[in-house]
């Protein structure tokens, strides 16, 4: 976008016109001269536009998943959100966490390398905190992890990269598994210094406890599926016309198992409170409904099937003799 000038530098460049400090021609010769844009060779951009974009969107859906499974690991308030996407050499990144953090070091199979996510203690000792019974409070004091913590965190985080799985989903099928748990940035040389990194951060609020976390990703290990991020594959990638017969299939066997109430209603009657009161042994209440006629199988509150009473291998059962469809059926005040 052109620069736009201000009144008074309108004004300014009015008055050099007229007054014939500066030429038409000299304006002309300024537009046209080259523009020399300085490149700093140990800030590579390896990641266009497009690449930064599609892991945008694939961490959004990340930090979706991730605020589910911690509301459900935590049972509290959480939400997290993506701040920022952003290239970076790996030493600037070591440089800008604290001395003392939590550092996730994990394998994505079949990428060759590492990936590192940092949490922030803040919000690493509130997790913490809240798994163990407390309130979910952080703490400001910054500390050595025990090693009961070490495996708590180890365990959290590890089943926490599940999700990463599923969101990397519609551009890879990795494998990702906890390598090991690090809590000094200096003794973690993943890549050489002025490697490229994507580094995502993600606004975390746990309770009333609030931090980052950031997800560290080599552009050395990303690159076998760097071009899959970019949007002529990803619009590529989705069929538009996909086959969703084992989606179907998966759906019907679930509902196959779902467990439905279903009660046999013999018949029914209506009393009075007061006679309600007065029943005593051996009274006996008339249905309104004939002792050979077919008994109401309802399903919840609907009636689905009509049947004859009977017994089977020695219990009361219900012999189904026919079938209502869904337009036949009867509602609950029938």
């Amino acid at each position: 976008m052109a620069e736009v000038l201000s009144q008074s530098e309108i004004d300014a460049l009015l008055s050099a016109l007229s007054s014939g400090e500066l030429t038409a021609e000299e304006i002309r010769k300024e537009d046209t001269d080259r523009k020399i844009k300085v490149y700093d060779f140990k800030r590579a951009m390896r990641f266009s536009k497009d690449h930064i974009r599609s892991i945008t969107r694939i961490f959004e859906n990340f930090a979706r998943l991730l605020t589910t499974y911690f509301s459900a690991q935590l049972r509290t308030f959480v939400h997290i959100s993506v701040v920022s996407v952003d290239q970076l050499p790996y030493e600037e990144f070591i440089r800008s966490i604290s001395k003392m953090t939590i550092l996730n070091v994990f394998n994505c199979a079949p990428l060759e390398g590492k990936f590192v996510m940092e949490v922030n203690p803040n919000i690493a000792y509130a997790m913490l905190d809240r798994l163990l019974g407390g309130p979910g409070q952080g703490t400001d004091e910054l500390r050595d992890l025990t090693e009961i913590e070490m495996t708590i965190m180890e365990r959290v985080f590890g089943r926490a990269l599940d999700n990463f799985q599923e969101a990397w989903k519609a551009v890879a099928d990795l494998d990702t598994a906890v390598d090991h748990l690090e809590v000094n940035p200096q003794f973690l040389q993943l890549v050489s210094p002025n490697e490229t990194v994507a580094v995502v951060s993600l606004s975390t609020k746990i309770g009333e406890t609030t931090g980052m976390i950031n997800i560290c990703m080599p552009h050395v290990v990303l690159e076998p599926i760097i071009p899959k991020l970019s949007a002529h594959y990803w619009m590529g990638s989705m069929k538009s016309s996909k086959d969703y017969s084992e989606d179907w299939e998966a759906i019907r066997q679930s509902l196959g198992q779902t467990q439905v109430p279903l009660a046999a209603e013999l018949g029914n009657s209506t009393i009075s409170v007061g006679e309600f009161l007065s029943l005593g042994v051996g009274d006996v209440i008339a249905l309104h409904q004939d002792v050979n006629a077919k008994i109401q199988l309802r399903i919840g509150n609907r009636v689905k099937f009509y049947g004859q009473p009977g017994t089977a291998r020695g219990k009361v059962a219900v012999q189904i003799s026919q079938a209502i469809e869904d337009d036949e059926g009867v509602g609950a005040d029938e």
